[in-house]
């Protein structure tokens, strides 16, 4: 029987930086405890996934799932619940982390877990939402309706890349939330997605405005089809995929490439440097080694992984570049073709 699993969403907009939480938190994680990962992502081809386990040791016990292809909440509900429902079945978990795209809807999901056939198997704690302050003077993101969504769904606010802020940004980030109504709640300053363990215990106070709501009218539900076949369809023979999604005024482009398409690490680093991208995330094999690339905020983060099964590569921005497709097929490395 699983009764009763801790589950925690971690939510954030765009390059927030929740996969680094996720990964700080696991290191974190008793030893003796599985713990289970339900990854959403809004393109097609999952990459925080790969990126997880590209971190974790054979032993570590801990399990993911991804949702690739938008609010994994859409189309009633059944990419997630399909997906949440394998996931348990294989983990038996400990604990249950949920991290929804940073374009999802982070009160929907929580409807979702509210269900009653999960009831009995889910006890719902702390929503972590992450925030960063220096985004809190531009309308992009103040007059998203997700971005503000996913503040009146927190439990605990975290304001993260404390690092990169100015003076003011912290009472900025204070001021903002006062403005929603939301002055009474904990506010953690924090970088590089740093958190507590201990912050993810104790029940959620938001369960009593979800049951309240008024069920949210999901007209953009067929807008991503079920099922997304972009992250489990067979490779063609050259081992090459691209992939594009679009909605919450963005869009993305991903892309999929078998281990016999090996790149330039320079090669690879140097064009990513060149985008103009709202967001890039990335698990490349390169004649080098493997490694995972994290643009946002046109900072780049390198980081060598263990393993992965593929290369995968997914940009979200405002508009697409048609060039980014030839760019990429450039990175290749002639000596191993």
């Amino acid at each position: 029987m699983i009764a009763a699993v801790p589950t925690n969403i971690i939510t954030g907009f765009l390059g927030v930086g929740k996969t680094s939480t996720i990964l700080d938190l696991l290191a974190q994680k008793p030893k003796h405890e599985r713990w289970a990962i339900l990854i959403n992502e809004f393109g097609e081809v999952g990459i925080d996934g790969s990126l997880v386990q590209g971190f974790l040791k054979e032993d570590q016990q801990v399990f993911i799932k991804e949702v690739p292809g938008g609010c994994m909440c859409c189309v009633a509900g059944l990419p997630m619940q399909i997906a949440l429902n394998q996931l348990l079945a294989r983990a038996k978990p400990h604990r249950l982390l949920i991290e929804p795209t940073g374009l999802g809807h982070p009160i929907e999901v929580l409807e979702t877990l509210d269900q009653p056939h999960y009831r009995d198997v889910l006890h719902i704690q702390k929503t972590i939402t992450l925030i960063d302050a220096r985004k809190l003077s531009d309308p992009r993101y103040t007059n998203h309706a997700t971005f503000n969504q996913q503040i009146d769904i927190a439990d605990i606010v975290v304001g993260n890349k404390q690092d990169l802020y100015q003076e003011s940004d912290h009472q900025a980030l204070l001021d903002y939330l006062s403005t929603r109504n939301h002055a009474h709640l904990p506010v953690i300053f924090t970088d590089n997605g740093r958190l507590n363990i201990d912050r993810l215990s104790g029940a959620s106070d938001q369960l009593n405005m979800v049951k309240n709501r008024r069920k949210h009218d999901h007209s953009h539900d067929d807008a991503h089809g079920y099922p997304q076949l972009a992250d489990n369809v067979a490779l063609p023979e050259n081992g090459r995929l691209s992939v594009k999604n679009q909605g919450e005024g963005f869009e993305s482009i991903g892309w999929r490439f078998s281990p016999v398409n090996v790149f330039s690490r320079q090669a690879i680093i140097t064009w990513i440097k060149s985008i103009r991208a709202t967001r890039l995330k990335a698990v490349v094999i390169t004649s080098e080694g493997i490694f995972g690339y994290n643009l946002a905020d046109d900072m780049l983060t390198e980081k060598e992984l263990n393993d992965t099964l593929e290369s995968r590569i997914e940009l979200i921005h405002n508009q697409l570049d048609e060039q980014w497709d030839q760019q990429l097929l450039d990175c290749l490395d002639d000596t191993f073709s």
